[in-house]
């Protein structure tokens, strides 16, 4: 059983490499989703799968305000209200696939990103649950590749 399991994940390992090689080769084919690819790779905490999925999926990025980003992605709060009852807010909607993408981002955003990392603990400080802190940590990151995207330039530390 040692033996097959090693076998499936070495075939596992081969054909995620395959993918990432057919990814990168359609990518490259294109000079626009070669400078897409470049501007969101540029942010701290994305990666080149996140980039894939981020191109993949939400090929209008760059085009779109804030607002209509944050809920393709599925990541604006929808209120949960009825006459005097108010529940809490949530996500949905939208492409899962990229929220799913950005979870880890944003994990890895609120440990080396110091502008994100600052606001996620001023949320966490305020009294917000984690993962609701999280969640707001992946829509600033999706409205900062559309406007990266949109303004064609690359992510710098000093800017705002």
């Amino acid at each position: 059983m040692k033996r097959q399991a090693e076998q499936r994940l070495r075939q596992i390992t081969t054909q995620i490499n395959a993918i990432d090689a057919e990814c990168r080769t359609l990518v490259a084919r294109e000079p626009d989703l070669v400078r897409r690819f470049d501007i969101l790779t540029s942010i701290p905490g994305l990666g080149e799968v996140t980039a894939f999925a981020i191109i993949a999926d939400m090929p209008k990025l760059g085009t779109l305000a804030n607002k209509q980003v944050a809920s393709l992605a599925g990541l604006a709060p929808v209120d949960r209200q009825s006459g005097q009852w108010k529940g809490k807010c949530f996500i949905r909607g939208g492409r899962s696939s990229v929220r799913q993408a950005l979870y880890m981002p944003a994990l890895v955003a609120v440990r080396f990103n110091q502008s994100l990392k600052t606001k996620y603990q001023d949320l966490r400080d305020g009294g917000k649950p984690a993962k609701l802190a999280l969640t707001a940590i992946m829509r600033k990151l999706v409205v900062l590749a559309n406007a990266l995207i949109r303004d064609d330039r690359k992510w710098s530390p000093s800017l705002p």
